[in-house]
């Protein structure tokens, strides 16, 4: 019960049923993780998007060339697409991972001991560096 200043009462009964747990540690490290997560989202989007565009590049150059009114030579090597896609699975393992580091951060804030990790920072790196280096060979090859 809530009293104000001028003798009004306000009763207010809660169910708890219907609200979540309460969020043990401070809630601006819960925002933090939240921010840490859509920004890992944001990087798996832009990684797929790449890789869309890696796989659609040679069709766009003919169609750019057709509307021109010049041919032009796309070397069919058949890696752009084998690349893109692997840009575009990169993408959701990222958006995957970070779904799961955003759970475990969140149940290690909630029981309030948080030990911080790596690992799905050093997966990434490596797919990321992994592919660099295909599209590196794919770049020499077509050169």
């Amino acid at each position: 019960m809530f009293n104000d200043h001028a003798g009004f009462s306000l009763h207010i009964r809660f169910n708890m049923d219907t609200f979540d747990k309460p969020l043990k540690g401070n809630a601006s490290d819960h925002l933090a993780n939240e921010r840490t997560f859509l920004a890992w989202i944001r990087t798996g989007i832009g990684i797929m998007g790449f890789g869309f565009v890696v796989v659609k590049f040679s069709l766009f150059v003919r169609q750019i060339g057709l509307a021109i009114g010049t041919s032009s030579s796309v070397p069919q090597t058949g890696y752009s697409h084998v690349i893109g896609i692997m840009l575009v699975a990169l993408g959701g393992i990222t958006i995957g991972l970070s779904y799961v580091r955003y759970l475990q951060t969140k149940k290690q804030l909630d029981v309030g001991a948080y030990y911080h990790s790596t690992t799905i920072a050093k997966i990434i790196t490596a797919l990321i560096i992994l592919v660099c280096v295909a599209l590196m060979a794919y770049l020499i090859k077509t050169k």
